[in-house]
């Protein structure tokens, strides 16, 4: 340290060091790039200060300032090294904080020019107000439209442009989406910037960029891989399982982009069926022998696993694109398939049945949720009056191993699972995300299934119950267009039953 604070002495007596203790100095922040540049910061108090700096001039470097409205056609495109410094700096960065630090810079420091949209807002209003002529007017809007874009928008497009940059630019909002997710990064700011660069990978990933590639037990080993780890909804256990998904009665498809060959984004698993499946175990579990396809057997295609690889692209619609494709795709192949269904999850559930019975008022000794005999029968098995042990009880999942109980649970579980998946909502729409996504792609809810997942998992997330999506495809526009328009639910007349039921033996 003496020596050290001799090398220091001599850039002049206006320096002043104040000690901290513990052998470290605080050095004035005007000085920081001088003593950075000389190797004189290493271990001073303080010398994250530095790396902010450092990462405020690269953060300067690298975004594009936005040109003036009259040179935006002819503003010269950044140096493509500056793209590439942005690109080395951040992977150089540890993830969480570090990283976290510069995408909040990036999107406080480099976002709107509030200023600029403020005085082009009064003259569109000025234009409007003054009835100028409608060239002036969408002139004017067209400023407006021009000075709402983002700075860091340049560097998003110049990005995209390098070889290798659309891969990095998913990696970039996949620690955003994570980020937001576990508050780690936070504010207006940062939520705009992840939602302008998903409308910008909507449009780099639609679908004319999209190649549909299928998966057989000969694809490459790496694929193969990245499939299996990949798989979120029923977890591949070994290379035997996996060989039988691609094999014989089954299908695998995914999409990946022009510019990024061979990488799977979006998977999506189909097993070929007599008949609409119930249960997910006669899918994934049950193994027969490996057999030649006899084409007669297949009149069903089965959808029951579609997963995204990359969680940057959350929010990019993808995987309606890919359902679409793989039928028209199913359809070339095997013409005498006539049903498409899916065999779905039903995630939240088991929380949302807990929910309602922490909620309920007890009365009498018995719950809202069930019928004076149901409550009975529960209470006598669990020997409990309240909720208590039956929220344990399916908390942990060890209601299953009672055959008397799943026999009793087994019609309030329907009709509140019908109620869930067709009365429950968010905005007007089905509250289930997986149930929202199939209804916007236009299918009806065909189908729910007791005991269809019996899998720890399926046990812990909807208590064992699977629905079927079926898609009638000279139905599906029309199915879509009234649900996002009147937010109807076409459904069939199992689920309708179901609901009535609901609606006559439950109080909510």
């Amino acid at each position: 340290h003496r020596g050290r604070r001799r090398e220091m002495s001599r850039l002049g007596p206006w320096l002043r060091l104040r000690p901290l203790g513990c052998g470290l100095w605080a050095v004035p922040r005007g000085l920081r790039r001088v003593l950075v540049a000389a190797g004189l910061c290493r271990g001073l108090a303080g010398s994250s200060t530095a790396s902010v700096a450092g990462m405020e001039e690269l953060l300067s470097r690298s975004v594009p300032p936005l040109p003036p409205y009259e040179t935006k056609e002819k503003a010269p495109p950044p140096a493509e090294l500056r793209s590439a410094e942005f690109v080395r700096y951040y992977r150089g960065l540890e993830a969480g904080p570090p990283r976290a630090e510069l995408l909040t810079r990036l999107a406080r420091d480099f976002g709107v020019d509030h200023g600029r949209v403020a005085e082009f807002s009064a003259k569109v209003l000025q234009a409007r107000e003054q009835q100028r002529e409608l060239g002036a007017l969408l002139q004017a809007e067209d400023r407006l439209r021009y000075y709402l874009n983002p700075q860091y928008r340049g560097l998003f497009q110049h990005l995209g442009r390098l070889e290798g940059g659309l891969r990095f630019l998913v990696e970039l909002r996949g620690d955003l989406v994570e980020g937001l997710a576990t508050k780690a990064v936070d504010g207006p700011h940062v939520k705009e910037m992840s939602g302008v660069l998903k409308s910008m990978l909507s449009e780099w990933f639609s679908t004319g960029f999209l190649n549909l590639e299928r998966v057989t037990w000969q694809s490459p080993c790496e694929v193969l891989q990245k499939i299996s780890d990949s798989e979120a909804v029923h977890p591949v256990r070994n290379w035997v399982d996996m060989k039988r998904r691609v094999g014989s009665y089954r299908r695998c498809y995914f999409f990946s982009h022009c510019a990024i060959p061979g990488e799977p984004l979006i998977v999506l698993h189909v097993a070929l069926t007599s008949d609409i499946s119930s249960s997910i175990q006669a899918i994934v579990k049950e193994v027969p022998p490996l057999e030649t396809e006899d084409t007669d057997k297949i009149t069903t295609a089965i959808f029951y696993s579609i997963s995204l690889t990359q969680q940057g692209l959350q929010g990019v619609e993808l995987g309606t694109y890919l359902i679409k494709r793989v039928v028209k795709e199913l359809q070339k192949e095997l013409p005498q398939i006539k049903a498409f269904s899916t065999l779905s999850p039903i995630p939240g559930f088991t929380k949302w049945v807990v929910g309602l019975l922490s909620s309920q008022t007890k009365e009498l000794e018995r719950n809202g949720l069930f019928t004076e005999s149901e409550w009975q029968e529960i209470s006598a098995i669990t020997g409990d009056s309240t909720t208590e042990t039956l929220k344990k009880l399916l908390n942990n999942n060890e209601w299953v191993r009672s055959e008397k109980l799943v026999k009793v649970l087994h019609s309030p579980f329907m009709r509140l699972c019908a109620w869930y998946l067709y009365g429950e909502k968010h905005r007007g729409y089905a509250l289930n995300p997986v149930a929202n996504f199939h209804l916007q792609n236009g299918s009806v809810m065909w189908r729910i299934n007791w005991m269809a997942d019996t899998s720890p998992r399926g046990i812990a997330a909807s208590c064992g119950m699977m629905v079927n999506y079926r898609y009638f495809l000279e139905d599906t526009a029309s199915n879509s267009a009234a649900y996002l328009g009147t937010k109807q639910i076409k459904a069939s007349e199992q689920v309708l039953s179901l609901v009535s039921q609901f609606q006559q033996n439950s109080k909510l």
